[in-house]
């Protein structure tokens, strides 16, 4: 019997980058910002109400993924990785911990590209990786470091954010949306499997 998956995301997905794909980092082109600035560059993405409930996960003096700061919110942020050139923050719900913690866990033990998500898509589909089965939030910013400005907790052209509304194995058949990008239509990318989201762009 074909599993059906009901989650709803609202998701900030900016560049390339995703809240998955982050990774311990190597030596770093950024040194390893102090515990309250990495906590304050990774909210960023969320929206006000959310931010001072957020569990935030950063890196420690060693550059080794850690719980900076544990929080009785719905969300939980990943800190910019120093490894990177570019800025990234990531906050999802907590219900898609699993999702992503075993993501970060298969590039950690060597896994690359496309095989991440072929492995988890195999664990979800076998009953062995829960997915939300209720609305799951995840928002995203990237751009260049000079456009974030962690102080005031905001950020500015060039960097951007997408917005993204995961629900898994949707396909275009199931929500009447297109399964390609068109200039200022929502999509579905990557329909259905466990990751099946639909892309707005940001001015929507």
């Amino acid at each position: 019997m074909r599993r059906t998956y009901s989650l709803l995301t609202i998701v900030v997905f900016p560049f390339a980058l995703s809240a998955q794909d982050v990774a311990a980092p190597a030596p770093t082109p950024h040194p390893i910002a102090p515990t309250e600035r990495q906590i304050a560059a990774a909210v960023i993405p969320l929206p006000h109400e959310f931010r001072a409930g957020a569990t935030v996960l950063g890196y420690d003096e060693a550059g080794t993924l850690v719980t900076l700061r544990k929080g009785a919110g719905a969300m939980i942020c990943l800190a910019d990785n120093p490894a990177d050139t570019l800025f990234h923050a990531a906050c999802y719900h907590r219900s898609m911990e699993p999702f992503m913690a075993r993501g970060r866990a298969l590039r950690k033990a060597g896994t690359t590209g496309s095989a991440v998500d072929s492995a988890r898509f195999r664990a979800v589909r076998a009953g062995k990786l829960r997915m939300p089965t209720r609305p799951a939030a995840l928002w995203q910013v990237s751009g260049p470091h000079s456009a974030i400005d962690i102080d005031k907790q905001t950020h500015a052209a060039p960097a951007r954010s997408l917005y993204v509304v995961y629900i898994p194995g949707a396909t275009p058949e199931s929500t009447g949306l297109p399964g390609r990008g068109a200039a200022g239509l929502p999509w579905v990318m990557n329909p259905g499997t466990p990751k099946a989201h639909i892309m707005f762009v940001p001015t929507m």
